[in-house]
Order: structure tokens, then C-alpha cells, then sequence
């Protein structure tokens, strides 16, 4: 029994993030959602930021788009490189999940064990990607304020849900210190300096706490 114990102890994943092992999702941050998300304007500032730390650290990102006919391209303001982001693969999709057998393929790929996440709408598109993942076995982590619904209750629930599903809840400063792991890294001025601009701009999520007290 006590083997048994130490064996289960040693499988369990704590969430880690190692940047060559990591990608980066951005979920229908699309320009029809801007003016109907909750705190929509801090989800497209800090997933800028994600998209900047990306770039400096060398970590791939997949973009979907939401039945972009009816809902629109990704909000430029998502990336602050436009070269950057017009190189990111861009996946179109009807599916609410992000996991199409076109990004699926892509992602086989790529061949990261951990996936970031961050868009729109958290207890929709967010939530079933999530558990998609999930069940696919990969480490799922969610950057809480890059995520938001129309309804801030139901951003609510969903965090809620996907945490009990097994999912890390973070935050982007939280998850980019983690792929960074020491002052000594060889991009840590970089991406200080990137957390620093990013800390100067208003974070409507630092109200936040009922998320924390239901955990």
C-alpha cells in the first residue's frame, strides 16, 4: 500500500511550464466578441502580453477563429508584433472546442505536452477545448486574466469547473515567471521589461476573488 502511494505520488503532475515543452492557444479573441466581453479589454492587453513572452521565448501559438464570416478576424491588439502574428498558423472553425482534426494534426506536430490557454468565451469555446485536452492526456493551463465570458458568472463557473477537471488556473505573470524559472535566463531582461509595460496597463481582474473561494 505505502509503494502504491508513493507510485501515484510521482505520476501526479504539478503543473510545471518549460518552455520547449509548451505551446500557446489563443481562443476566438475575435473583433464581433470586444464590446460584448466581460473585462474584454484586460483579456486582449494581456494576451498580448502572452504573445510577446512567446515570441521572446520561443514558444509556438495557435490561433482559431470563430466562424470568422460572421465574427471577424483576431483583434490586431492580441499581438503587439503584426509580423509575428501574421505568421502564427490561424485555424478556422464551426466547432465550439478549439480541437479540430486540422489543429489536432497541427499541435501532433508540434509535439508539447503542455498547453496554455487563453480567449474567449471561457465556459463555451474555453471550456470544451480544455477538457479536450484533457482527456488527450496533455497538461492544461489557463490564464485566468486572459479569459473571459459575456456573463462574468459564467467565466465563473467554468474556471470552476475545469479546475476540478484537472486544469491549472494561472495568471500571465504567474505562468511566465514559471517558463522563465530564474533570473539567470537567457531572455529575463526581455520579458521584465515586457512585464513591466504590461503591469503599468489597468488589470479589471484585480477585483477578483470569488474564483479563489470556491476552489
Amino acid at each position: 500500500m505505502h509503494s502504491m502511494s508513493l507510485t501515484t505520488t510521482a505520476l501526479r503532475t504539478v503543473g510545471k511550464l518549460k518552455p520547449e515543452n509548451t505551446v500557446f492557444l489563443l481562443c476566438d479573441i475575435q473583433e464581433r466578441f470586444r464590446p460584448l466581453m466581460w473585462r474584454g479589454e484586460t483579456v486582449i492587453r494581456s494576451a498580448q502580453y502572452m504573445t510577446s513572452v512567446a515570441k521572446a521565448l520561443d514558444i509556438p501559438i495557435v490561433i482559431t477563429q470563430q466562424y470568422t464570416k460572421v465574427f471577424g478576424e483576431t483583434i490586431p491588439e492580441t499581438f503587439a508584433d503584426a509580423e509575428h502574428m501574421k505568421n502564427v498558423p490561424k485555424f478556422e472553425k464551426k466547432k465550439f472546442s478549439m480541437c479540430t482534426d486540422e489543429v489536432k494534426d497541427h499541435l501532433n506536430t508540434l509535439d508539447k505536452q503542455s498547453v496554455v490557454i487563453f480567449g474567449i468565451e471561457a465556459h463555451v469555446c474555453v471550456q470544451q477545448t480544455c477538457l479536450d485536452l484533457l482527456e488527450d492526456g496533455k497538461e492544461v493551463h489557463i490564464i485566468a486574466d486572459a479569459v473571459s465570458s459575456q456573463q462574468p458568472y459564467d467565466r465563473e463557473i467554468a474556471l470552476h469547473r475545469l479546475s476540478q477537471a484537472g486544469a491549472f488556473l494561472t495568471t500571465a505573470q504567474s505562468a511566465v515567471f514559471m517558463l522563465m524559472q530564474s533570473a539567470d535566463h537567457a531572455n529575463f531582461k526581455a520579458v521584465s521589461k515586457l512585464t513591466v509595460e504590461h503591469m503599468k496597463l489597468p488589470n479589471e481582474f484585480n477585483d477578483i476573488s470569488t474564483v479563489a473561494s470556491k476552489i
